[in-house]
């Protein structure tokens, strides 16, 4: 199909006079005039390609509105394209819906399950529900990020899809097995996602509808000590890595360098050779061919290996004892972090010494109360046990170590592992050892352990007992959004849907995480645009205010929450490990001193109706997502009210959102923030979130030592869960592409 350029050229520039104004879109006028003078044989594309870098020079923190206008000329391109494709009119691209799902399907672009789960009568009611207009809610790098790298995409790589039909297609895959209502549960998944209230995981953004690829974001696994134990979690984490997950790895329970193997005294390498094994998968592995393989260990403070363990990422010294593509991660109990304060001693073991001398194992237990509980005691019968081998330090030397190397790669993560388990809503079923790639994540954890091999009707048959392998399903509110339009009720009982079906949909290549999905149906419904949503309410970062409505807010988002999934549980069952847990106990409620007449009711109900989900709440990164949602990541406040994002093929300008006279007093660089209100509003916001949150601490490279720790010793006094980066102005840090919800 022929495009006239002129006439297309001046529709383009005639629509943006109308909606921004003749003085605004003056320059652009001007501009594109002089172009096409000197360029009268080129096309509509090369012209939208030069306003496109025209629009953005002109946009700075004065003019933020032109990043819209750049959208609106990449909008055009991107339609022009795609009528020439489906040989239509551009005006009518978005017009023949079901003839598009069919053509993609035939190709081999979409998964066959769409045309057989619906049938041509409801794809032309589903294609009646897109709304076009709702493309110009993008600026122009969600929209660029949107289309380069989620959109499906046909052989030649070039988009096969428009935005509305993402989200379009992403409805129809999560609601597919729905019953009753089917139609107008897509419509409510198509309205809470075009409208940029909430966006869905980085997998199944990107993987939803297609042929490949699960849905899930994260997976956390337990390695046994044992060799088969060791090599079969590497094989797991390398299947997982292939088909787009994060990984988090707990190697707690792995023996030290120096124990013993079968009674041989000092035959063990410990966990640095199975980590570095780790880090060679990370690279070789990657995620659908799109990026690097990404991998978080976790190892506890009083293993043997720990300072081995916290040098792995370091810049400097000897290279076969460094492992710079993986994460890392220190899991911390509450007397370590006594120790550090009070500069006490500290004392390492072995947990294999530990399991064989004292019969149980040390990682098994936490403090059920602060100053008090089963960790510490065990703790002290090792110290106390002379048969132990121990390295005794004080224990300020171990944190001098760890923010020796947060300062210097922003890691090890922090996991705070007795609050963790004293919130644990299934601490019945057992035992969280650790986090995930993004720290967001706190579920159920167990090592699948190897039992035998043998040979069966010419068949090798391996028998092994599964262990708790997590899996993390994520979405999350566009609180920047949703609030001012005050939709979280609407909303929330969409998403926990959506969230509760990817887990029945997923096809996860290992059986053991297939198993924990189900036995849990954990979900993690998260938010980001906090620091957006401050700026249009007014409320300064640093203030007892900020404080406040984050303990107000969050705590209906999980009334809300819970009260959705309870539904849920009416309509299509508990999650099977219900009973006995804090929900049906009502534990959960007194734990968080949750009162009043709401959730007096709400308690009833869940121990009347059950829980659809054992775990709900995560707050991940989503650096990606909210971009495409136009809006600021997590709850993380801004690195600068305008930057350049910058990726391997661009460079564009970028203004945060809805920067205005108003806002921009309210907009505050991360860096210059006392990270002692960011604290302060997370443990508000920790209060009423089962799960974690990805939180960052941003420093200064000249921080004091003694600055950094007291940052530490606050997050851990304030009943934090975890944190994530600490953000040194002198460190360059990769961001979680999986856990971008």
């Amino acid at each position: 199909m022929t495009i006239t350029t002129i006439p297309e050229i001046d529709h383009i520039l005639h629509s943006l006079t109308n909606e921004f104004g003749q003085e605004k879109i003056g320059p652009l006028l001007r501009v594109s005039e002089r172009w096409t003078q000197k360029h009268p044989e080129s096309g509509v594309s090369a012209w939208s390609k030069a306003m496109v870098l025209e629009s953005l020079s002109f946009m700075d923190e004065e003019e933020p509105y032109w990043t819209f206008v750049a959208a609106r000329i990449q909008l055009r391109e991107a339609y022009r394209e795609q009528a020439e494709k489906r040989k239509t009119a551009v005006d009518e691209v978005y017009g023949h819906f079901t003839t598009h799902v069919k053509n993609l399907t035939e190709k081999g672009l979409y998964d066959p399950r769409l045309t057989a789960s619906y049938t041509p009568s409801e794809l032309d009611e589903i294609g009646k529900l897109i709304q076009p207009e709702r493309d110009q809610l993008f600026t122009y790098i969600g929209l660029k990020m949107l289309m380069d790298r989620y959109v499906a995409r046909d052989f030649d790589k070039t988009p096969a899809e428009l935005p509305q039909e993402r989200w379009l297609i992403i409805a129809m895959t999560l609601m597919q097995n729905e019953s009753g209502n089917r139609l107008e549960k897509i419509a409510e998944s198509y309205w809470a996602m075009s409208n940029l209230y909430m966006t869905v995981a980085t997998p199944t953004l990107s993987n939803a509808g297609k042929p490949y690829g699960q849905l899930s974001s994260c997976f956390i696994d337990t390695v046994d000590d044992s060799l088969q134990g060791i090599y079969d979690s590497n094989t797991d984490v390398a299947t997982l890595s292939k088909y787009g997950g994060g990984i988090g790895v707990y190697m707690g329970k792995v023996r030290s360098r120096g124990s013993s193997i079968r009674g041989f005294k000092g035959a063990s390498s410990g966990v640095l050779p199975w980590i570095k094994q780790l880090n060679n998968t990370a690279v070789s592995v990657d995620q659908l061919g799109q990026r690097q393989g990404a991998i978080a260990v976790y190892l506890d403070v009083w293993h043997k290996d720990i300072f081995a363990f916290l040098d792995l990422k370091l810049n400097n010294g000897d290279e076969r004892l460094r492992a710079h593509d993986i994460f890392t991660g220190v899991c911390l109990p509450d007397v370590f972090m006594e120790q550090v304060d009070a500069r006490g001693d500290w004392h390492l073991f072995d947990p294999h010494e530990v399991r064989t001398i004292m019969g149980f194992s040390l990682e098994d237990y936490y403090d059920e109360k602060r100053g008090a509980g089963s960790f510490r005691e065990k703790y002290e019968q090792c110290v106390n046990d002379d048969r132990l081998t121990r390295e005794t330090v004080p224990a300020i030397d171990i944190m001098k170590r760890i923010m020796r190397s947060q300062l210097e790669t922003g890691v090890p993560f922090m996991f705070y592992r007795d609050e963790v388990n004293r919130r644990n809503a299934n601490k019945h079923e057992g035992m969280i050892y650790s986090s995930n790639l993004c720290t967001e994540i706190a579920q159920n954890m167990s090592a699948t352990e190897f039992e035998s091999v043998h040979l069966e009707d010419d068949i090798i048959v391996t028998r092994k007992k599964p262990g708790d392998f997590v899996v993390c399903n994520l979405s999350s509110i566009n609180l920047g959004k949703a609030v001012p339009a005050d939709v979280l009720d609407r909303l929330i009982r969409i998403q926990v849907r959506m969230l509760d079906n990817v887990i029945d949909l997923n096809m996860i290549p290992v059986p053991q995480a297939e198993r924990t999905n189900s036995r849990y149906r954990g979900i993690g419904l998260g938010t980001f645009g906090w620091h957006h949503l401050l700026a249009l309410k007014g409320i300064r970062w640093e203030a007892d205010e900020a404080v406040e409505y984050a303990d107000a807010l969050y705590e209906n988002i999980a009334r809300l929450t819970i009260e959705a999934s309870m539904e849920l549980a009416k309509e299509k069952g508990s999650y099977p490990l219900f009973a006995g847990s804090d929900w049906e106990t009502g534990v959960y409620f007194d734990d968080r001193g949750y009162v009043g007449s709401e959730w007096d009711k709400l308690r009833a109900n869940v121990r009347e109706n059950g829980m659809r989900n054992g775990y709900l709440m995560a707050v991940a990164p989503n650096s990606s997502t909210s971009i495409i949602a136009g809006s600021t990541a997590s709850i993380d406040p801004i690195f600068q009210k305008s930057y350049s994002e910058e990726k391997k093929d661009y460079k564009i300008p970028v203004t945060v959102p809805d920067l205005n006279t108003e806002t921009t007093w309210f907009y505050k660089s991360a860096y210059f923030i006392d990270q002692q209100w960011t604290i302060r509003q997370n443990a508000a916001r920790q209060r009423h979130i089962d799960q974690g949150v990805s939180l960052n601490l941003y420093v200064q490279n000249t921080i004091k030592a003694k600055e950094l720790l007291d940052l530490h010793l606050a997050a851990w006094e304030n009943g934090l869960k975890t944190t994530y980066y600490v953000r040194s102005t002198s460190v360059e840090l990769l961001e979680c592409e999986s856990c971008s919800s």
